[in-house]
């Protein structure tokens, strides 16, 4: 056998054996491919049958935060958003972009001391900011994408509402009896808005009692405060006072167990926050005067500056001020109707109130105080009717508009169901 009979035998067996070589390689490939998509198609049916969970991303403020550095802090006094976003090393020229692009989605002016700021800082450079977020309040916030281009946009926290019941027994005052109940405080605020025309708050008795089922918010867990309120059963100087919420013509109110309105043409009392020191009589010993004369109002004594309040609509018929009597003083004739209230010793006027200006039931109409002939600051307050004194106390106001024929047999079954679950409130 000459050498190129052997050369060509020899090449021959080389790329037999190259070819192989290749084969067995790219079989490999091939079966490493398959068993990846195969496992991927094994770990996608577990996940499906809910044998294998996948973690979710933490986000917070809708950003992952594996993804950041996230550094927290909280608004100083007297610091403002330039002093925040320097000391990270942000220019005054971006800070001043900033502030300008800010205007219509957030009035950086506006931050305010103790509220929650975030940085989401780069997690490869530590120097740069990707983002800055501002809390403008527990749910409401403000995001500043400070990456490439300037972007900024408003959002709010997701909000979990849960349905709670409480009650209590007045043993001292109401506000009191919500915090020894651990209740928010503002519960009383609360009930004293739906009760304003039926329950006089500034004269609660000890073993007055109370049932109320409402709803509470929560953002991550934390209570942000008492959202509706839905149904309530006061017992107050024995009597009991349901108030049920429900919405008629696309309103809505409260009204009693018989479908009435709680709201009526007046308020129950022109102040918050009070207590009587002086009620209607046709004959009381004038504490200046040192005489016995009639007294045709109800005397709340309350810190001189308690706002006092229109307990319905009307129009301001009379103001001024007697040296020699009520002080500063204004009357309002309360629309077509044949009332006239008074309002007597105020302190000073609110803005705008002047004689024939038209006001709101609640509008702020003037501050307690003890001009005139006073002893203390207080607020006396009259009632006339048809030109008539009578006893604020004792006034019967007119009610305003309650459950329809139409509608009463649809909030029937409503209160009946609020009935049922105020009943089964414990501790009453």
């Amino acid at each position: 056998m000459n050498i190129k009979s052997l050369y060509q035998r020899y090449r021959r067996l080389s790329n037999t054996l190259i070819g192989l070589v290749i084969f067995i390689f790219l079989l490999q490939v091939a079966y490493f491919i398959y068993d990846h998509y195969d496992t991927i198609r094994i770990e996608r049916e577990l996940v499906k049958q809910g044998e294998v969970k996948v973690p979710e991303p933490v986000l917070l403020f809708n950003l992952p935060v594996d993804s950041f550095t996230v550094v927290p802090g909280q608004v100083r006094s007297g610091q403002n958003l330039s002093d925040i976003l320097v000391s990270k090393g942000v220019s005054m020229t971006r800070v001043d972009e900033i502030s300008k692009k800010s205007v219509l989605t957030f009035d950086v002016r506006k931050m305010k001391v103790n509220n929650n700021f975030y940085f989401f800082m780069n997690k490869k450079d530590a120097a740069k900011i990707e983002y800055f977020i501002y809390e403008i309040s527990p749910v409401d916030y403000v995001v500043y994408n400070l990456r490439d281009s300037l972007q900024i946009h408003r959002d709010k926290k997701p909000i979990i509402t849960q349905i709670k019941t409480a009650s209590g027994e007045i043993t001292s005052s109401l506000w009191n009896t919500m915090k020894e109940q651990a209740l928010d405080p503002n519960f009383a605020m609360k009930l004293s808005d739906i009760y304003a025309w039926s329950i006089d708050f500034y004269g609660l008795k000890k073993g007055d009692k109370f049932k109320v089922i409402y709803e509470e918010n929560f953002v991550f867990g934390k209570s942000i405060g008492i959202g509706r309120i839905f149904a309530t059963q006061f017992v107050h100087a024995g009597e009991d006072f349901y108030a049920f919420r429900y919405t008629q013509d696309n309103e809505e109110s409260y009204f009693n167990n018989l479908g009435k309105s709680l709201k009526t043409a007046f308020l129950k009392a022109p102040l918050k926050f009070s207590r009587i020191s002086s009620v209607f009589s046709m004959s009381r010993f004038h504490p200046v005067l040192k005489i016995y004369r009639p007294h045709y109002g109800v005397d709340y004594a309350a810190p001189t500056g308690t706002p006092v309040l229109a307990i319905g609509d009307g129009v301001i018929i009379d103001k001024g001020y007697q040296p020699t009597g009520g002080g500063n003083y204004l009357k309002i004739k309360h629309n077509n109707s044949s009332y006239v209230t008074s309002y007597m010793h105020l302190s000073k006027f609110a803005a705008g109130i002047a004689k024939g200006v038209r006001v709101r039931q609640s509008d702020l109409i003037g501050y307690v105080g003890m001009t005139g002939l006073a002893s203390g600051p207080h607020l006396d307050f009259r009632v006339f009717l048809n030109g008539t004194p009578i006893d604020p106390l004792k006034m019967k106001a007119p009610i305003a508009k309650s459950i329809s024929e139409k509608d009463m047999k649809e909030f029937a079954v409503h209160r009946d169901s609020l009935m049922t679950r105020l009943a089964a409130i414990k501790n009453f």
